[in-house]
This record gives C-alpha cells, structure tokens and sequence, in this order.
C-alpha cells in the first residue's frame, strides 16, 4: 500500500539519518524526506508540465513540474530521477543536468527536493493513474497564470528559480 512504502529521512545536505513511513512523512510531521524533479524542455525552449491526477494526496488537479517524485530508501536521486521519468512520463531516452537542491516546506510535509533539467523532444506516454495530462507551455503562459491557483505552490517556486537560472546564464 502506498501509505506504507518506506521513505529515507535526510539532513539538509542530504545524508541520509533515518526512514519513514509515506503515511508519516506527509502527516504534518515535517520530516525531511528526499524527492526528485525533472524539467523537461524542448528545443523551443517551452516546458513541459504535467496535471497532478485528481486523485493524489497532496495538490490534485493542478499543473506541476514535469516529473516529480519520491526517493526510494535506499536508492540515489539520479536513480529515482530515471525510475519517476519512466513511470510518469514514459521517457528514458534522456540526459539529466543537476540544477539546485532546496527544501520546501508545506503544511503536510516537508521535502530535500533535488531538481534537474533536460531537453527532450521526442513522444511521451503520460501516466494515467499518476497524471491528467500535460502539455509544453511558453514561459509567458506560464507567468500569465501564476498566482491563480493552476499550479502547486511548489512549482510557482521553482519557476522563480529557473528563471533566476536562465537569467543568470544569459
């Protein structure tokens, strides 16, 4: 069952100090657990976002990072990056490039979130009992509809920060 899957419990940096039930990392008990995102783009530059299914625990039915997921106890984030890519989106045929590691913090969990980027142009093949959907979306779609309650609050953070990213690169 998915409330019972075991999750490892990190410091900031990463290490790994304990384990944790699903159930109990997402009670409110803030215990920090590791996660993996992937951001997908295409040569266009546009982004790919997936629509959280309506029937997940935490933010259903709103627009979120292209791949986004738990790291299994046990298992190394570029690992659990490659496992989520496939079980999401159907991809594996991919090179991730590491880009930041924060925490975030919400009223149900708190998350040791590893992003990555990727450029992909090739099909996908979208999750239906993990996903609504997704589509590629231009950064001025994106702006135009942050603050309206269409993406988790999550993901309107880390779109801040790709484009503090691409700005920098510029």
């Amino acid at each position: 069952m998915k409330q019972e899957e075991i999750f490892p419990l990190v410091d900031e940096s990463g290490a790994v100090i304990g384990k944790a039930t699903r159930k109990e990392c997402h009670s409110g008990s803030l215990l920090l657990h590791p996660v993996v995102h992937l951001h997908v783009f295409n040569s266009a530059g546009e982004l790919y976002l997936q629509k959280r299914s309506m029937h997940k625990d935490i933010q259903p039915g709103k627009w979120d990072t292209s791949v986004g997921g738990h790291i299994d106890f046990g298992e190394k984030p570029e690992k659990a990056l490659m496992r989520e890519a496939h079980e999401e989106l159907g991809i594996t045929d991919f090179v991730p490039q590491f880009c930041y590691r924060y925490v975030w913090t919400s009223p149900v969990e708190r998350e040791l979130v590893n992003t990555f980027r990727t450029v992909y142009n090739g099909s996908f093949t979208p999750n239906a009992e993990e996903l609504d959907g997704g589509r590629f979306w231009t950064f001025a779609e994106i702006e135009t509809a942050m603050g309206t309650n269409t993406f988790t609050p999550n993901f309107e953070k880390e779109f801040s920060m790709l484009k503090e990213m691409s700005a920098q690169k510029k």
